[in-house]
């Protein structure tokens, strides 16, 4: 058996993106892996510490047996404290660790999936104990790498791949969330629409429509006088939907049509990773 069809696109996001991260880290100084991240109280190293940690339990490692300090103002809930560990156990790795555990963790997960044979409905663990489908596992894994290549591209200034294959997992990945961030995060009401037009590397444009039940679909068909029309670039959304960057400045790249009320709910609910 081969790997299953439904499965490639997201290897291939995976692999696209982790040797992009490869590519961005391999040539930096001691001093650059300190450089700070849009994610809070995260490094250069701690992103990259972090997709070794979770690639490495995929693989079945185990997990580094380690007390995290006290003083880390930015774990605030268990789901914090999970991926911290593995961060922090690698916060005294130098450079040249760093980069040969990622080369070597990349050879090992790259043969790990060109040999999965398994049914993209087979359950399998995930972070956190999470139980989940493997496509489902596979999906998130290529939308996460993405997402922290690009935390990594902004943090070294080097912006790239906004269009690659891991940009479009990301896209297909947000907008599945938009349904119950507009009809159940921020209440629009029944039988309302709300149209996201989005430019940039990547274009496209999605509808909610709220049901009399109060309940959301998402489709890429059109709407005739939608409630709100939201217009916005692929890195905004992207930086909204991922709560990178500062809100207020990311509010400004956005132009509102329609009802003002609901799309600041829709704004203040649009965050949908922890």
């Amino acid at each position: 058996m081969t790997v299953h069809p439904s499965l490639q696109p997201y290897i291939d996001a995976w692999t696209h993106s982790i040797e992009a991260i490869s590519e961005l880290v391999s040539p930096l100084v001691e001093g650059e892996w300190n450089h700070a991240t849009d994610c809070p109280g995260w490094s250069v190293r701690d992103v990259v510490s972090h997709v070794i940690g979770v690639d490495c339990e995929m693989l079945g490692d185990p997990r580094p047996i380690h007390t995290l300090p006290r003083d880390l103002y930015h774990v605030t809930n268990e789901q914090k404290r999970y991926m911290e560990v593995p961060v922090d156990v690698r916060r005294c790795h130098t450079a040249p660790e760093m980069t040969s555990e990622l080369e070597y963790t990349i050879i090992r997960r790259s043969r790990q999936l060109r040999n999965e044979t398994r049914d993209p409905g087979t359950k399998v663990r995930g972070p956190l104990g999470v139980e989940q489908t493997l496509e489902e596992a596979l999906q998130w894994r290529a939308f996460d790498v993405w997402v922290h290549e690009q935390d990594l591209r902004r943090a070294l200034g080097k912006p790239g791949n906004l269009d690659s294959p891991g940009a479009l997992v990301t896209r297909d990945y947000l907008v599945e969330a938009l349904p119950e961030v507009v009809a159940k995060d921020a209440a629009a009401p029944a039988n309302s629409a709300v149209v996201f037009d989005v430019h940039g590397p990547l274009e496209f444009m999605r509808t909610v429509r709220v049901d009399a039940e109060g309940k959301g679909s998402v489709n890429g068909s059109p709407s005739l006088g939608p409630a709100v029309t939201l217009t916005l670039d692929w890195e905004a959304y992207v930086l909204l939907a991922c709560g990178r960057g500062r809100r207020e400045a990311l509010t400004e790249r956005v132009k509102v049509e329609g009802d003002q009320a609901l799309a600041q709910a829709i704004m203040k609910e649009f965050t949908v990773t922890p």
